[in-house]
């Protein structure tokens, strides 16, 4: 008798060929060979079904639609959907929206993880003139980093290090209640985790589908808070390194999903224990040499690197709103867990903003560490970047400078320091800058302007990654 797989016959591959060619597929960086190689396998290699192709919302949730491989191949350059649907894109009346594969982005997946016969591609979006739309960050990240590379000879790296709580039930965000809270799957706390309990089953699978899917891991294991979970994986470019943020949860979810579990971002989704960040490891090369560092510098690092840091504290106040967007990310920056809301930089202080890791010639970085895990990552490597080396630099001989200065207590700070900012609205436009301003008000106007020691409702269920579009229409 024939079997329903054997029925389909649908691409698939073991883990260890899938790595092999993730791997291959990374190396080709021209974005001309990667189309001409790509879309000759996809012409040549019959079981592939359909390619599912990414993109991100100006908040950073991912969203994803499925072409069957044959229409893709005949239409790829005419790929059009409904950006009036998407928040934060356009309104009703220019709704149409074109969508620009990224061939260099291409990525084989795990058939058990996300089904037989698929491939993955990011695209950016376009308006019907085919010019980059500004509320995509991906592609504007994108060009913007070519033009460093082409005019500069500067390459910007990140690797970043996001935190995850796993827990008991799926969809669990959405039933979210006050009197009840979540549920952790574990009791255990910093990488105590039995071999084959559900948190380490969980960080195993995970950690096996990424490194299948060419990230290149480094180091998985539970966190400081019971139910917490890090894998880590390498650095580099920042585009890729943001599209893989994306990837990163996304297989997060769908394997705790398998498991009867929901796997969240949200950046304090248990009061009481330490939360959720993002700590975002970061460096520019140029000429293949890290300028970061410096062997006789302070702490190990450039000119450069102190400059670009400079800045970033410089703007910390005003930008505070796109490294924390959400009410729930406010809560994280509590003091008493190793949040890191003092806008300084330190090597052993892990309050401080801004952290210098031990680092050599190769591994040299700063490490951004008040990035909460639902940011969107292209939008923050833009700001990084742009901040970083274009702002002016501080004086600092300035006293107002030195004092101690401490992030935003709550998003309504947040929202009113960013609203204000001209260095904002110069870095963004101001269209862009007011529809992002439109969600972070809409969602701080559905909860109580202040936190208290009490997780809200409201901040989880009308969260940017979590509420869908039934329940924001309900309020």
């Amino acid at each position: 008798m024939v079997t329903i797989s054997e029925l389909k016959e649908f691409f698939s591959a073991t883990y260890k060929e899938l790595e092999k060619l993730n791997l291959d597929a990374r190396a080709i960086t021209d974005p001309a060979k990667a189309k001409v190689k790509h879309t000759a396998f996809l012409v040549k290699e019959e079981s592939i079904k359909a390619l599912t192709i990414c993109f991100s919302d100006i908040e950073g949730r991912l969203h994803m639609l499925d072409y069957d491989k044959h229409f893709f191949l005949g239409s790829q350059d005419n790929l059009t959907f409904d950006g009036s649907s998407i928040r934060g894109f356009s309104v009703l009346h220019e709704s149409d929206l074109r969508l620009v594969v990224d061939w260099t982005s291409l990525t084989f997946l795990p058939a058990d993880i996300f089904g037989p016969g698929k491939v993955i591609l990011f695209a950016n979006i376009a308006d019907r003139g085919l010019k980059q739309y500004p509320s995509d960050f991906r592609g504007v990240l994108q060009n913007y980093a070519a033009q460093l590379k082409s005019k500069q000879g500067l390459v910007a790296h990140m690797a970043p290090e996001i935190e995850g709580f796993l827990l008991e039930g799926t969809d669990a965000e959405q039933h979210y209640s006050e009197q009840e809270g979540f549920k952790p799957v574990s009791t255990g706390g910093y990488y105590h985790s039995l071999p084959l309990d559900k948190l380490r089953k969980f960080i195993d699978t995970t950690a096996e589908a990424q490194r299948a899917m060419g990230f290149r891991n480094e180091k998985d294991h539970p966190e400081v808070a019971p139910s917490q979970f890090e894998i880590n994986f390498s650095y580099t470019d920042v585009v890729r390194a943001c599209d893989q943020v994306l990837l990163y949860k996304l297989i997060c979810r769908q394997v705790a999903e398998n498991m009867g579990a929901t796997a969240t971002f949200l950046p304090k989704p248990v009061q009481g224990l330490n939360g959720n960040g993002m700590h975002t490891n970061f460096s520019l090369s140029k000429n293949g040499k890290n300028i970061f560092y410096a062997k006789t510098g302070r702490d190990g690092l450039s000119n450069v690197a102190w400059g670009f840091i400079d800045k970033l504290l410089n703007r910390a106040p005003e930008i505070s709103l796109i490294l924390n967007p959400s009410v729930n990310a406010y809560r994280r920056l509590d003091p008493d867990f190793e949040a890191p809301n003092q806008i300084k930089v330190s090597a052993n202080d892990r309050g401080s903003m801004i952290r210098i890791p031990f680092g050599n010639e190769k591994t040299s970085r700063i490490e951004i560490r008040s990035v909460a895990p639902d940011v969107n990552p292209y939008l923050l490597l833009f700001t990084i970047l742009k901040t970083g080396l274009e702002d002016f630099k501080p004086d600092k001989t300035d006293a107002k400078r030195e004092r101690l200065r401490f992030l935003p207590a709550n998003i309504n700070d947040a929202i009113r320091i960013f609203r204000s900012s001209a260095y904002t609205t110069n870095m963004l436009g101001e269209a862009t800058k007011d529809k992002y301003l439109e969600f972070k008000q809409a969602s701080a106007n559905r909860n109580s302007r202040d936190l208290g020691t009490a997780i809200k409702a409201a901040e989880i269920l009308y969260h940017h990654e979590v509420t869908n579009q039934f329940l924001w229409n309900k309020f």
